[in-house]
């Protein structure tokens, strides 16, 4: 089995920052892609942005300039540094990775991590 645990998540003022950390263990064969994704109060999850396992990234348009993703793949952890943080990124961050498992190699499948809140507020 493959846990992701994320940690970093909490209260920051507007156009504070934060840096969000996700590290999977467990039976792994390779990572894929990694993702950062998240969900507010009465919405649906969002991607926020993701990685793949060669570096290249994409982002929400809503944390272009403001977000970066980046990943240690000898450590198969992802970051999310986040800047500038407003009201509106206020939401439990999920992260989420497409893993390959020695026991099913195939295709990756997706692991979640639990979620860590980010409270962005005066």
């Amino acid at each position: 089995q493959v846990q992701l645990v994320e940690s970093g998540g909490g209260l920051v003022q507007p156009g504070g920052s934060l840096t969000l950390s996700c590290a999977a263990s467990g039976s792994i064969f390779r990572i894929n892609d990694m993702g950062w994704y998240r969900q507010a109060p009465g919405k649906q999850r969002e991607l926020v942005a993701i990685i793949s396992s060669g570096g290249g990234t994409s982002y929400a348009d809503s944390v272009k300039g403001r977000f970066t993703i980046s990943r240690d793949n000898a450590k198969n952890t992802v970051y999310l540094q986040m800047n500038s943080l407003t009201p509106e990124d206020w939401a439990v961050y999920y992260c989420g990775a497409d893993v390959i498992t020695p026991d099913f190699i195939l295709y990756p499948r997706r692991f979640w991590g639990q979620g860590t809140q980010v409270t962005v507020s005066s």
